[in-house]
């Protein structure tokens, strides 16, 4: 029998414990429930959902490939790319920079976020458009060039958009890097390369890593960005469940991309992280 002092301190858990349980819940895994529900009835014959218990949705998946392909290669290499420019500026912030210029970067940093994304991707938009690179491409003799409705130009939304997202995590992790560390590296005759590889990567490695999720898991979801930068011409999955449920409103469908959709997400996040730990790199102590 549970004494009263085991009693006190399982109800404390609960009261602590329920709040988030109870969000979890009702924001999370209900909704997600309906979702799943959804994805094996039927359409309406005015739209939306209609019961039934059907696996034509799952089975017509394919024609839906192409936005699950462009997802699938431009997120990944979305993730790559942030990561790629935000190392460095994380880097000089946490290791290079002055205490009295730090505060200022990381809120220059921070000020695109007090706009709407919307707005954002706008500006991107006339910067690409025909009024904006390619006219002045044009002045130095450089004609033809067409970057708004590409590839490139949804990456380069992709990175602006999501860039801090990526600066944050590994900011922080290399801000608790010893500098004492990086001296006797240099001390015991390591070259500048030598000592990133086995002092600050291995430092900086659960920010990359925390980072790389983040951002993954936003652009696996995006819509905005190929709708405006890539003209229709890129579709990702967020556009075809955009398309779905407000257009077509085919909801038994438009769930069954949806669950589709997560469980490649789940797949490809513990794919990932199986990777970095087999791999041992999320180790916290660097080696010298």
């Amino acid at each position: 029998m549970a004494t009263a002092a085991e009693r006190g301190g399982r109800g404390v858990t609960a009261l602590l414990v329920g709040p988030a349980a109870t969000f979890f819940l009702l924001l999370l895994v209900l909704p997600l429930a309906v979702v799943v529900l959804y994805s094996f009835g039927e359409r309406a014959p005015a739209g939306g959902y209609a019961p039934a218990f059907t696996f034509d949705n799952y089975l017509n998946l394919a024609s839906r490939g192409q936005a699950f392909l462009n997802t699938l290669m431009m997120a990944p290499v979305g993730t790559i790319l942030c990561a790629a420019v935000a190392y460095p500026m994380a880097y000089y912030l946490a290791v290079k920079a002055s205490p009295r210029w730090r505060t200022l970067l990381l809120v220059l940093i921070i000020v695109p976020f007090w706009t709407s994304q919307l707005l954002r991707i706008y500006a991107w938009l006339l910067i690409l458009g025909s009024k904006g690179v390619p006219a002045y491409l044009e002045i130095i003799g450089i004609e033809g060039v067409r970057l708004v409705n590409t590839r490139f130009a949804v990456l380069v939304g992709m990175v602006y958009g999501y860039l801090p997202l990526m600066i944050f995590p590994i900011y922080v992790s290399l801000e608790r890097l010893d500098k004492r560390l990086l001296e006797a590296s240099a001390d015991l005759g390591a070259s500048p390369v030598r000592t990133f590889l086995q002092v600050t990567l291995p430092v900086s490695l659960p920010g990359v890593a925390t980072g790389s999720l983040l951002v993954f898991i936003l652009l696996m979801g995006e819509f905005i960005i190929p709708a405006l930068l890539g003209g229709g011409k890129v579709f990702f999955i967020g556009n075809a469940l955009v398309d779905l449920f407000l257009q077509s409103r085919n909801w038994p469908f438009g769930a069954a991309v949806a669950v589709s959709m997560v469980l490649v997400m789940l797949a490809s996040i513990v794919a990932y992280m199986r990777f970095v730990l087999g791999r041992g790199d999320m180790r916290q102590e660097p080696l010298v």
